[in-house]
């Protein structure tokens, strides 16, 4: 069974108002049955204020400026040691009160959120998708700036439960509704990755951009190596699933220290799905910066322009505080100014950053992991719960590595970064009786004026529609889910033609429009021949215009 069409359930998390500052409103944006969406009230209580504040006091590895506040209301002053003797002591933990506190700040969490009839909505909703044998997709989007910094991976509903993100019944990430709309993903077979190798060591003096005492110079050169190797070696790795079973092809290229202008010349000519980037960040408005060089910086606001020029699906950041927000003057919170959250907003459909600074082997051994089972077809979101659970058993779960990686996905990405084989288009046979008097031709769909936008037209066969397991997503509003299909068929009239006949056959509420020499003609519901050339246009004369092209069988390396 596949995850592309798993049920979601989506949170919004915001502040009533700015003069109720401990007031805060959740309700249900997305749900996969009409009851499910709810919304619930909820004071932030001060005891979990206490426990997150002395949850940083022990596992924040490197501080902010300003310890993060939920509120502009001032703490009492906090007892050194927090009440946890009613929560049982972990066996095996060395350090129990480290492992009570993660424990009681995650089922906290969990209790505050899903209090209620939100609880309700979060049962019935994987009910429904435990009866469809698929997991249920949960994305938290958090309005509150202030919250934001919380690690709302580690809630668990109550001792000894697995935490939400650990789950592969649950797949966690955060979203935000305040996006770009998704841009028509590539359909690819491979994953071609762009790795990024920054500057290692922060530069001494300059405002947020001094290296901390106790960082050591990134192992970038050695880590390039180590994945690229894990890429190359990705058809003998197996993760056990009925669904994975032939690893996809890999190719990884480096970019050392780049320049801004190199890295943008890279991406635009290598049409990469995966940015990887290793390397010193840092918090600021506009996304954050990333250290390239020791004379280069390149702010999220920037990045994320290119990133979604060249249709990148997925942007991982082995970098401190990518998933962190900056802090203006008062050290509050600046809404949607984490590297993580500027991406999402601008479109690119994947983010993975870290919410912390990460030691060099804990972010290698998360990326080898993660990257394999990339490699395995897994969703990003499955694909991180994995690497995750990789992480608690190395450095156990009174450590902080495990709660560092946090994921933001685009609310229209199903996750998919090449399809599983099951949803793979079915190839019609060499000796089909269809095509029993002609080699198929080779076809394709381009988008008009950018020619390196092309989806080629597999076994014969394309799914165009807004939904994720289309052959062709095309995410304009007035696309139908299911909109049309592409197929060849050899028929009699074309017996003597030099190739076999491409029909379109529309599905649609409003139809497709194809370009005749009386100009454009809308088709709907019908199914109509199709030659090289014709333009079309889903759903809108304002949607965008593609071109259907047949070639020879000879040029096949051209497309």
């Amino acid at each position: 069974m596949t995850l592309s069409d798993s049920p979601c359930l989506t949170l919004a998390i915001t502040r009533l108002t700015a003069a109720e500052t401990e007031h805060y409103a959740v309700w249900v944006l997305k749900a996969p049955y009409p009851g499910g969406y709810v919304h619930h009230d909820s004071t932030w209580p001060q005891l979990l204020a206490h426990i997150w504040q002395s949850w940083q006091e022990m596992f924040c590895l490197r501080g902010l400026p300003q310890v993060p506040r939920i509120s502009s209301a001032p703490l009492p002053s906090l007892p050194p040691v927090l009440p946890l003797e009613a929560v049982p002591t972990p066996i095996g933990y060395k350090d129990g009160y480290g492992g009570r506190l993660m424990q009681h700040l995650g089922v906290s969490l969990w209790q505050w959120l899903f209090e209620g009839v939100i609880q309700s909505s979060l049962d019935q909703s994987q009910g429904i998708a435990i009866g469809q044998n698929k997991s249920l997709r949960v994305r938290l989007e958090i309005r509150d700036p202030n919250l934001v910094a919380l690690p709302w991976e580690i809630m668990q509903p109550q001792p000894g439960k697995q935490a939400i993100s650990l789950s592969q019944q649950l797949l966690f990430s955060r979203t935000t509704s305040d996006v770009d709309p998704l841009p028509p993903l590539r359909i690819t077979q491979t994953l071609k990755i762009l790795l990024v190798l920054g500057q290692d060591i922060g530069p001494e003096g300059g405002n947020n951009l001094q290296a901390s005492p106790a960082s050591a110079a990134l192992q970038l050169e050695t880590e390039a190596a180590s994945l690229a190797q894990v890429l190359s070696n990705s058809s003998d790795f197996e993760i056990t699933s009925p669904n994975l079973r032939t690893s996809v092809p890999c190719q990884v290229d480096t970019l050392v220290k780049p320049t801004p202008k190199e890295l943008i010349t890279q991406l635009e000519t290598g049409y990469y799905n995966i940015l990887f980037y290793a390397g010193h960040g840092v918090p600021a408005p506009d996304g954050g910066l990333l250290q390239l060089r020791s004379d280069c910086t390149l702010s999220g606001t920037e990045l994320a322009q290119v990133l979604t020029r060249c249709h990148v699906t997925l942007a991982v950041f082995n970098a401190c505080w990518g998933a962190q927000p900056d802090q203006d003057e008062q050290f509050r919170a600046i809404a949607r100014s984490s590297l993580a959250e500027v991406l999402i907003h601008h479109g690119v459909p994947a983010v993975l950053g870290m919410r912390d600074s990460i030691a060099d082997q804990e972010a290698l051994s998360f990326i080898q992991v993660f990257a394999q089972a990339l490699t395995q077809r897994m969703p990003i979101d499955q694909a991180v719960a994995v690497a995750r659970q990789h992480l608690l058993t190395l450095y156990k779960f009174n450590q902080p590595a495990w709660t560092l990686p946090v994921l933001y996905m685009h609310p229209e990405f199903n996750g998919e970064l090449v399809k599983p084989l099951e949803e793979g288009t079915t190839e019609l046979p060499f000796n089909s009786p269809t095509l029993t008097r002609h080699t198929l031709p080779i076809a394709s769909l381009r988008l008009l004026g950018d020619p390196d936008q092309t989806w080629a037209i597999q076994g014969g066969l394309m799914r165009v529609g807004r939904k994720g397991e289309n052959d062709l997503v095309i995410s304009e509003q007035w696309v139908s889910q299911k909109h049309a299909e592409i197929f060849c068929r050899d028929t009699p009239s074309s017996s003597n033609s030099e190739h076999p006949t491409y029909f379109l056959r529309d599905f649609s509420r409003y139809g497709t429009l194809i370009l005749r020499a009386e100009g454009w003609q809308k088709v709907h519901h019908q199914e109509v021949p199709l030659h090289s050339g014709l333009r079309l246009k889903f759903g809108s004369s304002q949607g965008q215009t593609l071109e259907f092209v047949i070639e020879s069988p000879n040029t096949r390396n051209k497309i």
